[in-house]
């Protein structure tokens, strides 16, 4: 059974999924942070693929793309790096990042180096529907890669519904008409859209992502869906921390999740 519908069929609340960028802060990080996120207790982890023109991230994870980038980060270290982490956990992983990078790479090829890589999933916000099904659907199966896709405060109702056909993964709620990168409380309004969703009665996973922080964004995320995304605080948890990676990410996890024990 694919990682991600295990998870999803074996836990259904409080699901943290990290986001973190590949190569950084070094370009020996990947590993040892997929290890210790996973060690901590995070559920889920999304790789970021750096890029360099990215669509709705924003200015945390735009610089530690540029540092990776720098550092010599690519998909074919990615992919190594990736099978050198499934040697240790067995933590559902998904891709995040562009199709303009899979395209370059070539859909076939890269769908077949993910999934010999071990991961699970991807997460491509660029990648139109319609090219989705004509194109990449097929491909994405035949690897045993679920495909997730956005909605954000501005999808009318009947485009929610076909997104979240489209979607074999999770349903990726964005909170709000932002980039990534905000750390407010949740507001009202957010509240009333995360409502408008759960009266769809959509079949998908839900989690939800932008904008959460911290321990009282993520618990409270957590009470509308299966669970939340928190990636720039993280990053930002990871700044400069080159020699001291593990210590960082589990300190980070433990913030998250520790008031949740009490």
């Amino acid at each position: 059974m694919n990682r991600l519908s295990r998870l999803f069929s074996e836990k259904s609340r409080d699901i943290l999924n990290v986001y973190f960028t590949a190569g950084y802060p070094a370009l020996d990080s990947t590993v040892p942070v997929i290890r210790h996120l996973a060690a901590a207790g995070a559920d889920l982890i999304e790789v970021g693929m750096p890029y360099s023109d990215p669509m709705a991230d924003g200015e945390t994870i735009q610089q530690s793309s540029m540092t990776a980038l720098q550092n010599g980060m690519t998909l074919k270290v990615l992919f190594e790096q990736l099978s050198e982490a499934r040697r240790h956990t067995d933590i559902p992983l998904v891709l995040m990042g562009y199709y303009n990078q899979v395209m370059q790479y070539g859909p076939e090829r890269f769908v077949q180096a993910a999934a010999a890589a071990g991961v699970d999933g991807l997460i491509l916000p660029d990648l139109p529907a319609y090219e989705f099904q004509r194109d990449f659907r097929a491909l994405a199966e035949a690897a045993d890669l679920q495909v997730s896709f956005l909605i954000t405060p501005q999808t009318p109702d009947e485009r929610i519904r076909e997104i979240a056909a489209s979607s074999s993964g999770f349903l990726y709620i964005v909170s709000s008409s932002s980039i990534t990168g905000g750390s407010s409380e949740i507001t009202d309004r957010q509240r009333a859209y995360f409502d408008r969703i759960a009266a769809l009665d959509l079949p998908n996973p839900k989690l939800i992502g932008f904008g959460i922080s911290d321990a009282a964004t993520f618990r409270t995320a957590c009470e509308y869906f299966s669970g939340a995304i928190i990636g720039s605080a993280f990053i930002r948890a990871l700044k400069d921390q080159e020699d001291r990676v593990g210590e960082a990410t589990e300190d980070f996890v433990k913030s998250i999740l520790q008031p949740s024990y009490s």
